[in-house]
């Protein structure tokens, strides 16, 4: 029987170039050089007989016939190399290797671990490094909790809704009987704390709260979560956060929450993986269980 598909590497070659939209990325993610990525998928035209791909100077354009091999090609190579890395590492089905966004893993997801690991203790999960731009070009992490708006911003990955889209008003308990605010609008015109990815929060929670967003006083950005949350401790100002943040340190007394109003904005944290990866037993069990509490979190009210 003659074999009709061309051969692995130029299957991969294709993808990692159809992926990142650029045959030197390409190269880069397969440690390879660009005119061997050119060259695979060159041969696989030839192969077809059909053009997959349409080029110039700034990017790379799939045609039609390119699109349909990356629909047909995508997952089930994505699933071959999940499959090669766990043979390869001597894993088996019950390994789970994850990366999340630091502070929702240090604050909400880590303790909550003991109770993952009571109900499934076949079940082993690993942390590697968290990388805001994951893309899952290697063979690790299996999944990521990464923050954004989900599918729209990955179209490649599978993305599940967990939770942080509910946000809050926080600042120091001072500050807050000093200021005796009276309505949402008020607090745009104290010194503000705001999140580098996100620095519209502020303008977009005001609006949602029936407010006319005057002139924000934007004082102070950080990168992380966990520095706002200790900026607002230290009476640097006023933070907007997610509320499954910043429960403890709201029930400590140590924060207050000015207005806390019903109020969701489109960013969140979300579970997402390669399509080829969603499967993983392992990986079902976890997104199960990271679903459920979340819901818990958000039936109480907390």
């Amino acid at each position: 029987m003659r074999i009709a598909s061309p051969s692995m590497s130029e299957l991969h070659a294709f993808v990692a170039a159809a992926r990142t939209g650029s045959f030197t990325r390409a190269a880069e993610e397969l440690c390879v050089t660009q005119g061997a990525i050119s060259r695979a998928v060159a041969r696989l035209e030839a192969h077809f007989g059909k053009p997959l791909m349409k080029r110039d100077a700034h990017r790379l354009e799939l045609t039609e016939t390119g699109r349909d091999l990356l629909a047909a090609v995508g997952e089930p190579l994505s699933a071959i190399e999940l499959a090669s890395a766990g043979l390869l590492r001597g894993r088996g089905h019950n390994e789970l290797v994850l990366s999340s966004v630091p502070t929702l893993a240090s604050v909400w997801l880590v303790p909550r671990m003991r109770d993952f690991a009571a109900r499934h203790p076949e079940v082993q999960v690993r942390f590697v490094p968290y990388r805001k731009d994951e893309d899952f070009s290697g063979a690790t992490p299996d999944a990521a909790i990464l923050t954004g708006i989900g599918q729209r911003q990955w179209p490649g990955l599978d993305c599940t809704y967990l939770i942080g889209r509910e946000v809050v008003p926080v600042c120091h308990p001072d500050r807050a009987a000093r200021a005796q605010w009276q309505a949402p609008g008020d607090l745009g015109r104290e010194p503000l704390l705001y999140h580098t990815t996100a620095p519209g929060n502020w303008t977009q929670w005001l609006r949602a709260a029936g407010a006319q967003p005057p002139a924000l006083n934007l004082v102070s950005g950080f990168d992380q979560v966990s520095i706002l949350i200790q900026a607002a401790i230290a009476d640097m100002g006023v933070a907007l956060v997610q509320r499954c943040l910043v429960r403890e340190v709201v029930e400590q007394g140590r924060l207050v929450v000015p207005f806390d109003l019903p109020i969701e904005l489109e960013r969140g944290y979300f579970l997402c993986c390669p399509p080829g990866r969603s499967r993983q037993p392992a990986l079902e069990k976890f997104r199960q269980w990271l679903l459920e509490m979340a819901e818990t979190e958000r039936a109480s009210g907390r």
